[in-house]
């Protein structure tokens, strides 16, 4: 009876562990090519001036096989815009990439080494400064659930739920593209010359 789908029916994908975190204890670092460095409690972020979006997240990999369907859902996102933050920060000049780190990490094997990973994706600046975009704390006006990316996930309208970092942690700025599992070798299209 509404296009918004219930935080309880909300479809939730990891891939790596779903970290359990105590708001009390966390904070959101904006670092790298910054001219003033961040540290967000959830408390100075809901401070901020606050913004909703209704928007359809939908999985790259709802695709309909046996074990993955429905990974589509609509809700009411609501934070902060990523744009302001960043402005704050003072992004240098030369900062062309922002990274997102989440909480949730896991093995990576490369060149016969484990090598502890954070779950992380990036855009451009000017991808990244978009108004819409939003740092989000809540979901269907209450507090994001722990499997939706609670204390704060990434909400960018528009892009699939991939790049909606869940358990955020961490922005960066770079000066070069971020080559990471997900960016680079996971989730990119391949084509054939």
């Amino acid at each position: 009876d509404s296009w918004i789908t219930p935080n309880a029916q909300f479809f939730s994908v990891a891939h790596y562990n779903r970290p359990k975190i105590d708001a009390k204890d966390w904070a959101l670092r904006v670092d790298g090519l910054v001219e003033r460095p961040l540290s967000l409690t959830l408390d100075d972020l809901r401070s901020r001036p606050r913004q909703e979006v209704v928007f359809t997240l939908e999985c790259s990999g709802n695709h309909g096989l046996p074990w993955f369907v429905g990974g589509i859902g609509t809700a009411r996102w609501a934070g902060t815009p990523l744009a302001a933050v960043l402005a704050q920060a003072g992004v240098m000049k030369g900062g062309i990439e922002v990274v997102f780190f989440g909480s949730d990490a896991g093995e990576e094997v490369v060149r016969d080494i484990k090598m502890p990973q954070h779950f992380a994706r990036s855009m451009s600046l000017a991808d990244a400064t978009d108004p819409g975009v939003l740092l989000c704390y809540e979901m269907n006006g209450a507090p994001l659930p722990h499997a939706n990316g609670f204390p704060l996930r990434l909400i960018v309208p528009g892009w699939y739920g991939i790049a909606n970092v869940k358990w955020l942690r961490r922005i960066e700025v770079r000066d070069t593209r971020f080559m990471g599992r997900f960016m680079a070798r996971d989730y990119v299209t391949i084509r054939q010359e």
